[in-house]
């Protein structure tokens, strides 16, 4: 039988160990942290630190593309969740300026599981627990190699722990996220560099969670889960056990908001943005935590057909990594690992073949959501910009509440998006969107789509939510 060894036991490094070892393959997981996760979902929420993963007390969301995928190929995992976590629909946000509310086929689609990160990968973890051989506090500190399979082209054959063992392996797959340390293995092992495309940091996020105390819950002003403002925005996830997370997040260039680590300027703040205040009315859960220097970046292994490695192939965060507030990242690390799978079974004793092959799939399915990803926050930041400098974002040199100027493809998609709370079916695009489920071009493709957000569209301003200014919001934050 076939050896695989994941390093890295977070959500996606699980999520493909088990994937694979379903598949027939020898597994095994190897995790620097020598931390086991607690014996229960609480108290993965109260104690567990996952150092290694700087996201981890920021909010998260396992949108329905990515639970769709543990649903059909991990239903236990999926079950597991289920019981850790709390049902969510999309469609239950939708906004009262939508009439006509009658269920359609295919509505389930945008079912999922709400919960927070600790309790998330606590269930993903207890449920591998019991399948996978996992070594916590076993680290990686360099890859093995062995002939060629490829002229020219280095092939690893297992890897070296922090523990001392050199552990032979038919495939090594990289699921150590953002901290990914393969570039210097690779360079150990006199291979070429990989082709890295990387953004700067470029947002900060302030987050509080909630519980409920009285019924209330989390609301979604304009049926979405995140709100812009002019110069901030607003994001609010739900969670299990009556919890959710509301994050403002903001450029991180930005250099008075970050008076919003305080918890009162937090506070004003969003007690200022009335549509958002019932979210606060909870018992929270922690003070304001903060985050920054989140990088979206992807990297690439295959070069003008030719891999730089064979042996090893990366997933999850590793591979590509895109903003938190998009929600994307567990989902696009779920396409990753089911594509992975695939090709595993079919083209591992052909490593040249199966490089090339996953090389294929990401280029195709995950890359056109990170492009997407990154092209939404470098309009919002313009957007952002824009403000600083005294102007409108409605009304001045950004158009619509989006990107400055913009082509035909841009205004396109700003009409899509102010139709979509106004008509049913515009709606359900908008969520097939924001779920991970289709991407915005073949949203806009369907046939009457182009109809429906022109007339939905008709003598209708954008939608403004009600919040301070940016003058208003400095002289709140002072």
């Amino acid at each position: 039988m076939a050896r695989i060894v994941v390093v890295g036991a977070g959500i996606i490094g699980l999520s493909t160990a088990l994937l694979l070892a379903g598949a027939g393959f020898d597994v095994t997981v190897l995790e620097r942290e020598a931390e086991p996760p607690p014996a229960a979902p609480e108290a993965a929420w109260q104690g567990w630190a996952r150092k290694g993963v700087a996201q981890f007390r920021q909010p998260h969301f396992l949108q329905p593309g990515g639970f769709g995928i543990l649903d059909t190929r991990l239903p236990g995992a999926a079950d597991a969740l289920r019981k850790a976590g709390s049902a969510f629909n999309h469609l239950s946000m939708m906004p009262d300026t939508i009439t006509d509310r009658t269920p359609r086929e295919g509505d389930e689609r945008f079912n999922c599981v709400a919960a927070r990160r600790p309790v998330l990968e606590h269930a993903i973890a207890e449920f591998a627990a019991q399948r996978l051989d996992i070594r916590r506090g076993a680290g990686v500190i360099g890859l093995l190699s062995g002939p060629s399979a490829t002229p020219g082209v280095p092939h690893v054959t297992g890897v070296r722990t922090s523990t001392g063992e050199d552990l032979p392996a038919d495939l090594v797959i990289d699921a150590t996220g953002r901290r990914s340390a393969l570039p210097g293995w690779l360079a150990d092992l006199s291979a070429r560099p990989l082709d890295e495309e990387r953004e700067s940091a470029s947002f900060t996020y302030y987050t509080r969670y909630f519980r409920s105390v009285g019924g209330e819950g989390p609301v979604f002003p304009g049926g979405r889960m995140a709100q812009h403002y002019d110069c901030y925005s607003l994001l609010t996830l739900p969670g299990d056990a009556d919890t959710w997370g509301l994050t403002v997040y903001v450029s991180a260039h930005d250099r008075p908001m970050k008076e919003l680590r305080h918890v009162d300027k937090w506070t004003a703040l969003v007690r200022a943005c009335r549509l958002h205040e019932p979210t606060i009315a909870g018992e929270p859960l922690t003070d304001v935590v903060a985050m920054s220097g989140v990088t979206a970046r992807r990297r690439i292994d295959v070069l003008n057909g030719k891999p730089v490695v064979t042996g090893v192939l990366s997933v999850g965060d590793s591979l590509c990594s895109t903003n938190p507030a998009t929600g994307r990242g567990i989902s696009l690390g779920l396409m990753q690992a089911a594509d992975l799978t695939d090709a595993v079974s079919e083209h591992l004793d052909a490593p040249a073949e199966l490089a090339r092959q996953y090389d294929e799939m990401i280029r195709a399915r995950v890359l056109p959501w990170y492009r997407d990803t990154v092209s939404t926050d470098r309009a919002r930041l313009a957007q952002v910009d824009a403000v600083i400098q005294g102007i409108d974002p409605m009304t001045g040199a950004v158009r619509d509440g989006g990107a400055p100027g913009g082509d035909a493809k841009a205004a396109a998609r700003r009409a899509f998006l102010r139709a979509a709370f106004h008509d049913p079916e515009v709606y359900r695009g908008f969520n097939d969107l924001v779920s991970v489920l289709t991407p915005v071009d073949e949203i806009l493709a369907r046939p009457g789509m182009a109809g429906r957000i022109a007339a939905a569209n008709e003598s209708r301003e954008p939608f403004r939510a009600p919040g301070p200014t940016r003058p208003e919001l400095l002289e709140l934050l002072a």
